[in-house]
């Protein structure tokens, strides 16, 4: 039992959540490309990719391992691009410090999605079975280049007019 739920239904909660941040933070990220804000889709993706960490926490585990410290590399970055958007309003160097920080905390989401990929589903298993084969590193790397291309599109692009509001 975790938080009163079963470990499968917590899993399934977590992963509707995570599914959520990654759904959510793409429709931001292309957002900072185009230059546009997207007010209510940034504030889900904060929230629900701080809540995929936390709950990360929660599963049993004997030893802190690598999810724990993706979990806390994302809660740190969080805890800069957070106030970056809503205390410091994207002034100055906080708009790039901002936007590299959601796009941070997206890609290193989507790298544990393409981990728990090739964990659960079959025929991505048999391709690579310990992780270190090339069609992981390759799917990992592809994965990292798109986000370098799309972290920096968004920092040349996303210069918001307005003020971000506080919520």
């Amino acid at each position: 039992m975790i938080l009163g739920m079963s470990t499968p239904t917590f899993t399934v909660v977590h992963v509707i959540i995570s599914l959520i941040g990654i759904v959510s933070g793409i429709v931001v990220v292309f957002g900072m490309v185009r230059a546009h804000r997207r007010t209510g889709w940034t504030a889900l993706f904060l929230v629900t990719t701080v809540l995929t960490s936390v709950t990360g926490f929660f599963f049993h585990s004997d030893h802190f391992g690598p999810p724990h410290a993706f979990g806390v590399i994302s809660l740190v970055v969080l805890a800069v691009a957070i106030p970056a958007l809503y205390v410091y309003r994207l002034a100055g160097s906080w708009r790039w410090v901002y936007v590299a920080g959601a796009v941070l905390a997206l890609y290193l989401n989507v790298f544990v999605g393409v981990v728990q990929a090739f964990e659960k589903l079959p025929f991505l298993r048999r391709l690579a079975p310990t992780q270190s084969e090339s069609p992981f590193v390759v799917a990992q790397l592809i994965v990292m280049a798109i986000f370098v291309l799309f972290g920096i599109l968004a920092v040349m692009r996303f210069r918001p007019m307005a003020p971000v509001p506080v919520i």
